[in-house]
């Protein structure tokens, strides 16, 4: 690592003038943080270092995933960064879970989880070593939301970094991903694919390092953290083994110095504002649920009002623009050969569906921004996957919080097809994910079931399972518009189809949906945002009454813990105490 052989600095900074609000000070400065500067020496600091901004790099790197494979590299760009503008970087590691390896196992409880642990363990860091300031780097999906977690807990100049998508692969002259192969599954059990192609396809899906291509979780939050202002604009676009995303490394290890010496925080850019620039910007590009989620924490965490329903009001104010995976058929390479993230977000400030003066980590507006970027003019550009405010892929953006006698606390559904949607049918009730797999496999799924699975949910699960897996069986087997799906679990950002999610109250709490029973008839509606079964209210209180809450699945561990720990999915399944709401 570069802490090993520092360059050789002639413009060494006066230890006196670092400013005494800087935490570093703590232990670098005085007589008595002799013993301190001795183990900065051990690892090849010198006076100009131990005299300079103390930036943490904060780098989940792992063999264990593609998403994050390469980010070492990428830690070491802002590394770079970091010593041209004349700061300490100190690399520091914490965890990564792979969502896609994980995905359908009982191993996939631990992804959630593993955004409240790369938090914790970012947050302990930096406290603990007294960080001035930090740059979080992120690969897979949970790595996003948690290093956004703690810039915002431990409120010190933070850049976010995102890693980078992957590349999509070519199998018989198509644009494939990983959504493809899950898909492709489901279309063996049915016998629409044979086993042959799918191995064929398999090997040519995922081409090299990066994130998962289409509008998944990754990249929707990557694209979220520029329209909150964590991350400078147009840094969520650039693929993964692009010399750009290096670039873009190196500029966010110089342009935390800038936010350093300007003392700009997380808590002087996030507000009411930023955060419902993201949600527009979420329900325009067609990004994934788990964005609802993340975001719903991260507003916890900043003490910034937020309600699961200020997701569906934006988003019937705002049109969905983008033809993106796991709906249409593009990729975030597309997005970025036209000019990223920012484009989409200048279309909606011209139309005034955001606001342009919500702060970012610059120090300028998302306005000024804008402004600032050297962009294609807007009449410039030809995509067939972008639309205008205009004439809009549809009138509202993509994501629906639907409630009624099922989910009284709220679901949520991304539109990745009709948004006019309205299916009625009888329940196939399942208390886990593995049994409805097992159930969808065998060819048992009728047109117009409704799959329920329960007992997933934060604390149920525990950690909130994602169920690509089954979704994309169902979609494979021939079903994506004809049977519908609900969950207290969670989905995948390559999830499509009618597939509602979140349902709180969760099943192991009372919720609702642990009073259903098979052939109970469900509705969901779209356009009226309903969710409901064909009971009463006497009635599913009865149910409810004779119901006896389930024994947790895990007694100690980590998952024991966390499962205690989680709040409801309508308040973002946050483990934080002093965040948590009492309803």
């Amino acid at each position: 690592m570069s802490q090993q052989e520092p360059p050789e600095r002639d413009d060494a900074p006066d230890p006196s003038e670092k400013p005494d609000r800087l935490p570093s000070k703590e232990v670098t400065e005085g007589p008595e943080r002799a013993p301190h500067r001795a183990m900065f020496r051990a690892m090849g600091f010198d006076d100009a270092d131990l005299a300079s901004p103390m930036v943490g790099i904060a780098n989940p790197a792992a063999d264990i995933t593609p998403c994050n494979v390469h980010l070492d590299d990428v830690a070491d760009a802002a590394i770079e960064g970091v010593e041209n503008a004349g700061g300490m970087p100190i690399e520091f590691g914490t965890i990564t879970i792979s969502d896609a390896i994980s995905m359908g196992t009982e191993g996939m409880k631990a992804s959630l989880i593993s955004r409240e642990v790369i938090a914790d363990s970012v947050e302990l860091v930096a406290f603990g070593e007294r960080m001035d300031a930090l740059v979080t780097v992120a690969g897979c999906d949970k790595n996003l939301p948690g290093m956004m977690m703690a810039a915002i807990r431990t409120d010190l100049p933070t850049v976010f970094l995102y890693g980078g998508s992957i590349m999509p692969g070519e199998h018989e002259g198509r644009e494939v991903t990983i959504q493809n192969v899950f898909e492709g599954v489901g279309s063996v059990a049915y016998g629409d694919m044979t086993e042959e192609e799918l191995d064929d396809l398999e090997r040519h899906a995922c081409p090299g390092a990066g994130s998962c291509g289409g509008m998944f979780t990754a990249n929707t939050m990557a694209s979220i953290s520029e329209a909150l202002g964590l991350a400078p604009l147009g840094s969520a676009s650039p693929p993964a083994e692009d010399p750009s995303r290096y670039d873009t490394a190196r500029e966010a290890g110089e342009l935390v110095l800038d936010a350093v010496e300007h003392d700009r925080k997380p808590s002087d850019v996030l507000s009411r504002e930023s955060f419902e620039n993201a949600i527009a910007l979420q329900v325009a590009i067609g990004g994934s649920t788990n964005g609802v989620l993340h975001l719903l924490a991260l507003a916890a965490e900043a003490g910034i009002d937020l309600d699961i329903e200020d997701f569906d009001e934006i988003s019937k104010r705002t049109p969905k623009l983008a033809n993106l995976q796991p709906g249409g058929t593009r990729v975030m390479n597309d997005l970025h050969e036209i000019g990223g993230v920012p484009v989409v977000l200048r279309r909606m400030l011209d139309a005034g569906l955001i606001h342009g003066d919500a702060m970012t980590v610059t120090g300028r507006t998302i306005a000024e921004e804008l402004e600032h970027l050297d962009l294609p003019d807007d009449d410039e550009i030809e995509a067939d996957f972008l639309y205008t405010v205009e004439e809009p892929l549809h009138e509202e953006g993509a994501i629906k919080i639907l409630t009624g006698n099922l989910a009284p606390d709220g679901a949520v559904l991304k539109v990745t097809g009709e948004d006019q949607f309205h299916h009625e049918g009888p329940a196939r009730v399942f208390e886990s994910e593995e049994d409805a797999m097992q159930y969808v496999q065998e060819g048992h799924i009728e047109s117009g079931d409704v799959i329920v699975i329960r007992n997933e949910g934060p604390q149920g699960g525990p950690g909130m399972r994602e169920m690509l897996g089954v979704t994309a069986a169902v979609v494979g087997a021939g079903h994506e518009d004809d049977v519908a799906m609900i969950t207290d679990g969670r989905f995948s950002g390559a999830t499509r189809g009618p597939m509602v999610g979140h349902a709180a109250p969760e099943a192991f709490v009372g919720g609702p949906i642990a009073a259903l029973e098979d052939g109970d008839v469900v509705t969901v509606d779209i356009p009226s945002r309903d969710i409901s079964v064909g009971l009463t209210d006497e009635e599913l209180e009865t149910r409810l009454a004779d119901w006896e809450p389930p024994a947790p699945n895990y007694s100690s561990g980590v998952l024991a813990k966390y499962g205690l720990a989680f709040d409801s999915a309508a308040n973002g399944a946050v483990t934080n105490p002093g965040v948590k709401r009492d309803d």
